[in-house]
């Protein structure tokens, strides 16, 4: 039920860029909190350290809401926060803000990741449908040749029917992954060594090791957390047990990818990287990624951008009033949990 109506109300206050705040968040989402009989929001725009006046009405925000670019929840700012009961970050990742001195108060966590998570699984299933057909090959060899093109000469396999799509990582992208190929006429197989024996029951899809994924898939596409276990998962033996014709996506971290690796691959011209996302995020001009053949690179715009922004701000609005009615969020982030995000 949710708290008494002589219950202390909940305030909520954002800490983030003032540009962070207006690309995510818009009237409609302000109006809500206003609205909110349990809730008081003390300023209709984003709290600033430097302000005295903001500083007071910080020291009273009980739900915080953080978001790209929001300062390290580190020792010193918790100070200046000592009413934080709780923080919803608006966007996926916590990690730039997490600390311990955060998770030694035991204050509760969210995050939009689950939100964030829509669209990343859209554009992987629209890079799955691509990549089976070609697209990009057949586009780049039509533009320099201007003469016929045909696929089924050039490629082991040309088209999705019947091919196998190993998903790396049972995150939540990834099962949104595994959701959606249900609709296309695919076998799917997923590696991720973290999970039990329902867990892999309630997915509805073989489980494999990462070997025999590489081995018998003719797409990749990863989804799991850049960590100190995943860094080069990718690497230059699992780069080898790829079948010609392979298509590697990577819509996660840069880093589950031996670049050097993948380059020396793609330079045999049978394989296709499909790279969101790098390591750095934007490539050196000196990186031979630029020119390997089969290669696609976008710039990180797999996640969340333009109108698919109000998909996290609603979802931030609703833990944070989720949270002043009952003490807690719809989806918290546990400890276990954070060890194993990106």
């Amino acid at each position: 039920m949710p708290q008494s109506e002589s219950a202390r109300t909940g305030t909520i206050g954002f800490l983030m860029p003032d540009g962070t705040f207006d690309r995510v968040f818009s009237e409609p989402d302000l109006t809500r909190l206003r609205s909110e009989p349990y809730a008081r929001l003390p300023s209709d725009r984003p709290l600033r350290l430097e302000r005295a006046e903001d500083r007071a009405r910080l020291a009273a925000v009980e739900v915080l809401v953080t978001g790209w670019g929001s300062p390290v929840l580190d020792e010193t700012l918790l100070r200046s926060l000592p009413s934080l009961r709780a923080v919803a970050h608006s966007a996926g990742s916590v990690r730039g803000i997490v600390t311990d001195a955060l998770l030694e108060r035991r204050i509760a966590l969210t995050s939009s990741a689950t939100a964030n998570a829509v669209p990343v699984a859209e554009f992987t299933m629209a890079m799955v449908i691509l990549a089976a057909k070609r697209t990009f090959w057949a586009a780049e060899t039509l533009r320099a040749s201007r003469a016929p093109v045909d696929a089924e000469r050039a490629w082991p396999t040309v088209g999705s029917h019947g091919i196998t799509v190993g998903v790396v990582g049972a995150s939540r992208i990834g099962r949104l992954v595994v959701e959606r190929l249900a609709s296309l006429d695919v076998r799917v197989v997923v590696a991720d060594p973290t999970l039990d024996h329902e867990e892999q029951a309630a997915l509805g899809v073989p489980c494999v090791t990462l070997d025999e994924l590489a081995a018998h898939s003719d797409i990749v596409t990863l989804h799991a957390p850049a960590l100190p276990s995943t860094r080069h998962l990718v690497d230059r033996s699992l780069l080898q047990l790829m079948r010609p014709g392979t298509t590697v996506i990577n819509t996660a971290r840069g880093d589950l990818i031996d670049h050097d690796a993948l380059a020396d691959r793609l330079d045999r011209g049978d394989l296709v990287a499909i790279l969101d996302v790098t390591s750095p995020e934007i490539l050196p001009p000196s990186s031979r990624l630029w020119s390997t053949p089969n290669t696609v690179i976008t710039p990180h715009i797999a996640g969340s951008a333009g109108n698919e922004l109000a998909r996290l701000a609603a979802n931030t609005v609703d833990e944070a009033l989720h949270f002043v009615r009952f003490g807690t969020f719809h989806r918290p982030i546990t400890l276990a949990a954070l060890a194993l995000q990106a």
